[in-house]
């Protein structure tokens, strides 16, 4: 492909939870594979049956030699052979086999929460996966610079990337984190809220699958003009028969408030630990939002209410931590051109 053309090329990686979203830096890349973190292995031989989009499909679906995993759970690598796996399908699809990974170069964005252990892991499965060189790069450093925030200014930015597996909290300023709080609850634990809220409230059983439909459609934090409904199928928790369920946006609201009543307390935290002056450039710049979890209706909204500070949500929230650690790559290059400078006139 075209975008290979030169000695090395540099990849974004969002290795997220529930999707891998991969960018290319150069003018002829851009943002080149966006599917679901799922494999699906022919059980005993591990043979790759499908990946992506099409491995989603089957989860909970699939007969008895055949496993649908996610391979990453809260923002980590739960199994490392699968991801390994994984990440290296996803990169065939776009670089040649004549090329294959001799002159990638990775920058992978993982929650600062993590531990080294599975930092190591993180890298241990790109390079197994066959990168030359792995880095790594907070998720929310990431989704600053993939959002077009000028972190290098002398300036407070707060950012909230809200994946699937974590929640990252930081303010920026000077190209560093002044101050960070990451915690494990994103997206999927919306999908659990739902579901645990279906069963415990109406006996019905769903699948996370269902929990998503129901979050993305009539999801919401606050309240909204209109009420919407929509029925769910599932599994009646004491007949053991099949049943529908019709539901409201409302009931739905209610189901999510415990996790998203967590992330609201987590910004204030942020908010407080902040230097004030500092904290003056956020009030007047906003808190910024990227992650697929963002996108919950009314969640910007409530957030600026809780904090009384503007919010604002990206315009591709979900592409912003690939994209930034895409990026890095030349923005810290460049900066390190500079520092050097300094360094010789302090000699």
């Amino acid at each position: 492909m075209a975008f290979l053309d030169n000695f090395s090329t540099d990849i974004g990686i969002d290795l997220g939870t529930c999707n891998t979203l991969i960018y290319v830096r150069g003018d002829k890349g851009g943002m080149v594979i966006d599917e679901p973190s799922v494999i699906a292995v022919e059980r005993g031989t591990k043979r790759i049956v499908a990946v992506g989009s099409e491995a989603k499909r089957m989860l909970d679906k699939t007969p008895g030699n055949i496993i649908a995993i996610r391979p990453l759970a809260d923002g980590v690598i739960a199994d490392i052979d699968s991801t390994e796996k994984m990440i290296k399908y996803f990169i065939s699809k776009i670089v040649p086999k004549h090329q294959f990974f001799k002159s990638v170069k990775m920058k992978i964005g993982i929650p600062s929460c993590i531990t080294d252990v599975e930092r190591r892991a993180v890298i241990e499965a790109a390079l197994k996966a066959g990168a030359k060189e792995v880095e790594v790069i907070p998720e929310s450093l990431a989704a600053a610079i993939g959002a077009k925030i000028p972190i290098f200014e002398p300036a407070g930015h707060m950012v909230c990337d809200i994946g699937g597996g974590t929640t990252e909290v930081s303010v920026i300023s000077l190209g560093g984190m002044v101050v960070t709080h990451s915690i494990r609850i994103g997206g999927d634990k919306f999908d659990e809220a739902i579901v645990k809220h279906v069963k415990s409230v109406h006996n019905l059983i769903i699948g996370q699958p269902a929990a998503e439909r129901l979050k993305i459609q009539i999801g919401n934090a606050a309240p909204e003009k209109t009420i919407e409904k929509m029925e769910l199928k599932g599994t009646d928790a004491i007949t053991g028969l099949p049943r529908r369920l019709e539901i409201d946006s409302v009931e739905v609201r209610e189901a999510l408030k415990e996790p998203v009543t967590k992330i609201v307390e987590e910004i204030k935290i942020v908010l407080s630990e902040t230097p004030p002056e500092l904290a003056s450039d956020i009030i007047e710049r906003g808190i910024v939002m990227t992650g697929g979890g963002s996108m919950l209706r009314e969640l910007p909204k409530l957030i600026s209410k809780e904090t009384g500070v503007p919010v604002i949500l990206v315009e591709k929230p979900l592409e912003c931590v690939a994209i930034g650690a895409g990026e890095a790559f030349a923005l810290f290059k460049d900066r390190s051109s500079d520092r050097s400078i300094f360094d010789s006139l302090n000699d």
